[in-house]
């Protein structure tokens, strides 16, 4: 898989999106500078979030569509998504500015308006949210561009997530890509059962990544020893924003540092291996071995005394001790000389 040109894969390291979400708060500034940030912590793609609150819910305040619980408990989904969500207007001067300077941008639409704003700016991939993954016409219609596509996996069991790829499949999508999560916001890192992405990887056979809602960089970098491909976590400039989304979000240094320590993680994997390493060839020396500890003359048995293993490594291998005693000097032997075959009879 790849996007824009960047592979994605186990063979590459792990592809790193910074989600803007609703932490714009509000400014297009603020959304402007979230890109540049991105870009500067060294992710390889920022990615938005494409609805209004009249595209993705509905203008009532009975109790179904009241929020019960959590960040956001006691507001109304439409007055919650009036708040969040990125005005269709601003997307153009942000993708123009994310490709100004050289990271990718795309966004997860919630609706096929979305999808054809989206298209209209020759958006290079897409994303399904998790509460979307349900929703197999929006997959289908989002696969129909040909475009690569990443599905979350929040909440969603074994058979929704099949049928959630069968609908891409169906719909055309070639470059297909499914991520774990737990949609908690902010989400405890006991929940993410990061064993799930081997098995995901196996049952699916895809590539496969981490939507990533707890609050710090331990569980994403974890998540690369499982065979993640893709770490996907919010960012904000400041958690203490104030908006809907800050609170749970990376800041730009820890942006930075994930960016780094998951290529590091992903680097340290390599293959199986048992050869000497590079950085071990000048420290065989130190490893022990069978050195003289008397003084023998030509003709005189080894005995077990005369012999120790000790550092550094310029004898033979202690394995080698038992065929040693009881054999005779070559020649004079002195104290603290290293044992050879060349000084055994």
């Amino acid at each position: 898989m790849s996007i824009n040109g960047r592979k994605i894969g186990l063979s590459h390291s792990p592809y790193i999106i910074a989600e803007l979400s609703a932490n714009h708060n509000g400014k297009l500034e603020t959304a402007l500078r979230i890109i540049e940030e991105a870009k500067k912590a060294g992710a390889d793609a920022v990615k938005l979030q494409t609805y209004t609150a009249d595209t993705i819910t509905l203008n009532s305040d009975s109790e179904e569509f009241k929020i019960k619980g959590g960040l956001w408990d006691g507001r109304t989904l439409y007055d919650l998504y009036e708040e969040a969500h990125m005005p269709w207007e601003w997307h153009k001067p942000l993708f123009e500015h994310a490709r100004k300077l050289g990271i990718t941008i795309f966004s997860s639409p919630f609706d096929n308006t979305a999808v054809d704003l989206l298209e209209d700016l020759n958006a290079p991939a897409y994303k399904i949210a998790s509460f979307e993954a349900v929703d197999l016409p929006l997959i289908k219609y989002v696969a129909s561009t040909g475009k690569p596509m990443i599905i979350s996996t929040g909440m969603a069991d074994a058979e929704e997530i099949q049928e959630a790829i069968e609908a891409a499949r169906e719909g055309g999508c070639k470059e297909l890509a499914i991520l774990h999560c737990v949609s908690g916001y902010p989400a405890p890192a006991e929940d993410y059962n990061l064993r799930t992405i081997s098995d995901m990887i196996e049952r699916f056979g895809l590539v496969t990544g981490l939507s990533d809602h707890t609050l710090d960089n331990t569980t994403a970098i974890a998540s690369v020893v499982m065979g993640t491909s893709i770490i996907e976590k919010h960012f904000t400039l400041d958690r203490n924003g104030g908006g809907p989304d800050d609170s749970f979000s990376l800041e730009p240094a820890e942006l930075a540092a994930l960016c780094k320590d998951s290529k590091t993680a992903w680097s340290a994997l390599g293959q199986v291996n048992y050869s000497r390493k590079s950085s071990e060839q000048n420290n065989t020396q130190f490893r022990r071995s069978l050195y003289f500890v008397k003084s023998l003359k030509a003709g005189d048995i080894i005995t077990a005394d005369a012999i120790r293993s000790v550092r550094p490594g310029f004898g033979l291998p202690p394995r080698e001790l038992d065929d040693i005693i009881g054999k005779k000097a070559s020649i004079n032997i002195e104290k603290n000389t290293p044992t050879s075959h060349h000084l055994l009879k």
